[in-house]
């Protein structure tokens, strides 16, 4: 299968501006491969960089240096490299972003925030209702929440149009950081089902799983993280 996503020696370091410039190492040297159909699952202690290595793939974070190219629109783009607009665009077509939080957008409707990026990827916007309705029925999101802004939704249901949101599109590439943190047993068996899917489909998808059984259930692979410990 074909590598949609992979890195050369990417490198990241958050400068302390308030501590005298003090330049903190997170990450060295990443070399990561992710092949259309496979999931690789982030592995590390607390502070090694999982996190930011995830905002890196997506372009939330820069690359202080190395390469992340992803497979775009039949070539490799280098995200760490790439104008905005180009990432903008990526985004859109082709790699998305689960994060353990839902970034509530005040007065629009549930299945309206699930449907968006999918009409945004060329899909007709009743078909796109139908789906978002669909996988929110399928997450176990009431349907009397469906119409209704997510801002007073607790943070499983959050999470769980988060989810909707993700997978709705068919995404090339799919990131998830732990996206069954605030989730029942039920509902991460359903998630479970999704990544499958989306695997059988093609989706190269790189996740943080915190949950042992949820990462031994889907994930081909594990690619560790280590920790750096120098400033400078």
């Amino acid at each position: 299968m074909s590598i949609l996503l992979r890195t050369e020696g990417l490198g990241k370091r958050f400068t302390l501006h308030l501590q005298g410039g003090t330049r903190i190492p997170v990450l060295a040297g990443v070399d990561l491969a992710v092949r259309a159909g496979e999931c690789v699952a982030l592995s590390g202690p607390s502070g090694a960089g999982k996190s930011t290595l995830m905002r890196c793939l997506y372009g939330n974070y820069g690359a202080g240096v190395g390469q992340i190219l992803l497979t775009h629109r039949g070539a490799e783009l280098d995200l760490a490299s790439a104008e905005p607009r180009a990432v903008i665009e990526a985004r859109r077509e082709s790699i998305g972003y689960v994060s353990q939080f839902l970034r509530v957008i005040p007065r629009v409707s549930t299945r309206d925030i699930v449907a968006e990026p999918m009409v945004a990827r060329g899909m007709a916007r009743d078909a796109a209702l139908s789906r978002a309705s669909a996988l929110l029925d399928r997450l176990n999101l009431p349907e009397r929440l469906h119409g209704l802004p997510p801002a007073t939704f607790s943070g499983g249901e959050q999470q769980r149009v988060n989810l909707a949101r993700g997978f709705g599109p068919g995404y090339p590439v799919l990131l998830l950081d732990e996206p069954t943190a605030s989730l029942d047993a039920a509902n991460r068996a359903i998630v479970i089902g999704l990544i499958h899917e989306a695997k059988q489909a093609g989706t190269a998808i790189v996740g943080i799983f915190h949950d042992t059984e949820v990462r031994e259930a889907v994930a081909d692979r594990v690619f560790t993280v280590e920790p750096m410990q120098d400033a400078a």
